[in-house]
């Protein structure tokens, strides 16, 4: 897992999963907490999740509403979207499209 960017916004590339979820979790709690407004997370490189993955963005949206920010998901595949949807995350979370180049 490959994660870049800065407290606005967060790119990852690779599965999140259990063997991601420390570097990841580190990343998005400096960015939450440096940072102002909206947290965009990337995940247009992101092909897939497991359940490590899905508590890490579910504790990021919390802790992003602690700090009044707001944790928003862009660029959520179809694989990943099914599984929001199964977990019905998907009316909890943020979810946008990218915006067009």
């Amino acid at each position: 897992m490959r994660v870049w960017g800065d407290p606005r916004e967060l790119h990852l590339e690779g599965a999140l999963d259990v063997r991601a979820t420390a570097d990841v979790r580190l990343a998005l709690h400096e960015a939450l907490d440096n940072g102002e407004g909206d947290l965009i997370l990337n995940l247009t490189r992101m092909p897939a999740l497991d359940t490590t993955g899905l508590g890490l963005i579910v504790g990021a949206h919390r802790r992003a509403g602690r700090r009044e920010r707001r944790l928003v998901l862009i660029g959520v595949n179809p694989d990943v979207h099914r599984v929001l949807v199964l977990t019905r995350l998907h009316r909890i979370l943020t979810l946008r499209q990218p915006a067009a180049a």
